[in-house]
């Protein structure tokens, strides 16, 4: 078995400045998300625009696109990447920073028009609603402060993916199924989900685990692993103290940035506060 990457290094950088990194990498991640929509074939879950995190990249790439292509954004620079497998085509990119999403489409639609692709569909609204910011109103991405947001930014995604695989590693052991963590562009976390069909019951249950980096919640990254149909609260039991449960709109174990980069064993800590939130969704499914 390959050995899991240990954690980045965190800085812990101001809130302000991480949440306004968050936003404008949300935006950016959309050209990602429309492409797919676009082009690849629709599945009902909305799983052709899901997205993977690469650590070469240092960012998120689409599945692969009808001509093999794959387009990226790296986070620490809001860099769109189009890439393929093929060493004849070579890789170009658009740097985001100090331009606008209309700038972007015209990348875009010139760096696909050999393929054949239709530009027009990347004017198709998403289906969901995104956080308010002036960039969807043709404002330029990027401020001073923001490279190193981004960046702070970046290595919470992937010590996000370095958690989740170790936790995934924990579900499939428990002889359940459980796909890779792939980042969801509409919540802009990155995740994976396991289902029980339970027929006993005549349902399924289901538990998720994550990694937001911040939104209507908690403006500030946090991990998650959460329960559905929800529990009673009298039946979840205690939790390491790294975090805790959260009950409101949603039932599930969080534990924050601020809780992380409190403790003297960030990594460690975090791994056995999800272990333990783990255990406890798989007793309470039983």
């Amino acid at each position: 078995m390959t050995a899991t990457a240990s954690w980045r290094s965190l800085r812990g950088v101001e809130p302000r400045r991480l949440s306004e990194a968050r936003v404008q990498a949300h935006y950016a991640v959309q050209w990602l998300a429309r492409l797919a929509r676009a082009a690849l074939a629709p599945q009902r879950d909305d799983s052709h625009t899901n997205l993977g995190w690469d650590d070469r990249l240092d960012g998120f790439t689409t599945h692969a696109l009808p001509n093999g292509a794959r387009l990226g954004l790296r986070l620490r620079d809001l860099t769109l990447t189009l890439a393929s497998d093929e060493p004849a085509r070579p890789e170009c990119s658009f740097k985001l920073l100090d331009h606008n999403d209309a700038e972007a489409r015209e990348w875009l639609s010139r760096s696909f028009q050999a393929s054949g692709f239709d530009a027009k569909s990347l004017d198709s609204p998403a289906p969901y609603a995104l956080p308010a910011h002036g960039v969807a109103r043709g404002l330029y991405y990027g401020r001073p402060d923001l490279p190193d947001a981004l960046s702070e930014l970046a290595a919470w995604f992937a010590n996000g993916r370095t958690t989740l695989e170790k936790l995934r590693r924990a579900i499939l052991a428990a002889g359940l199924d459980a796909p890779g963590p792939r980042c969801w562009p509409h919540h802009f976390d990155l995740a994976t989900l396991t289902s029980f069909p339970l027929p006993e019951k005549g349902g399924t249950d289901y538990v998720g685990a994550g990694l937001s980096p911040g939104d209507a919640f908690y403006d500030q990254p946090y991990f998650y692993l959460s329960i559905y149909p929800t529990p009673k609260r009298s039946a979840l039991p205690k939790l390491p103290s790294l975090g805790r449960w959260r009950v409101e709109e949603f039932t599930g174990a969080i534990v924050t940035a601020k809780d992380i980069l409190a403790s003297s064993r960030p990594e460690a800590e975090t791994d056995e506060f999800l272990a333990a939130a783990l255990e406890a969704a798989l007793a309470l499914r039983r």
